[in-house]
């Protein structure tokens, strides 16, 4: 249903999931465990699995904090996107990327969620992609202290509106691990 032509094909997008990123985030070993199990399944099933890694000022390049989680382990074919804005496809390859491999669709995992999740799933849906949130594979850290809700709400609250997004010609929708599918706009309402 994309709006990008003979694009047919969905791919897994694992944003941030790096040491300095989920150190302390809320069920930080349940979110990882539900990725690790959409990984597993995109590579079972062939689809890309297309891993996202931020830095900037406060997360070094090559920092221990930088490397992704020990949990997640990327393969070599597996493409590898560097980025230093919230939103995945500003100034980085991903959309080369996904074209690359024909894919019109992105489920959408990883961390922050209130942050890199959020800006990456509107800039997809801008993009022409249909976008599945995988709500219970994000998370974020706290900044209460900054006046930002707990991080249980953020969560929630973007599960929710991302729930109801629609556009012309286009397919949004939030989805649990265990009801993902790969087949492109399935699962998307």
């Amino acid at each position: 249903m994309t709006t990008l032509p003979d694009r047919p094909n969905t791919a897994l997008l694992v944003i941030d999931v790096q040491k300095g990123v989920v150190a302390g985030a809320p069920r930080r070993d349940e979110v990882i465990a539900n990725i690790h199990t959409l990984i597993d399944a995109a590579r079972a099933q062939d689809v890309p699995v297309v891993w996202v890694q931020h830095s900037d000022d406060d997360l070094e390049r090559g920092s221990e904090n930088w490397e992704y989680v020990e949990e997640l382990v990327r393969l070599d074919a597996e493409p590898l996107v560097h980025k230093n804005y919230q939103d995945s496809f500003e100034a980085t390859e991903l959309e080369s990327v996904l074209a690359e491999r024909g894919v019109g669709r992105v489920v959408v995992t990883g961390a922050q969620t209130d942050a890199c999740v959020r800006s990456t799933l509107h800039g997809a849906f801008v993009r022409g992609y249909d976008v599945t949130l995988v709500g219970d594979a994000h998370t974020t850290e706290d900044l209460s202290k900054y006046g930002a809700p707990a991080p249980e709400q953020v969560i929630a609250h973007t599960n929710l509106y991302w729930s109801w997004q629609s556009a012309p010609g286009r397919a949004a929708g939030t989805l649990d691990t265990a009801k993902v599918t790969f087949e492109a706009a399935a699962g998307a309402s």
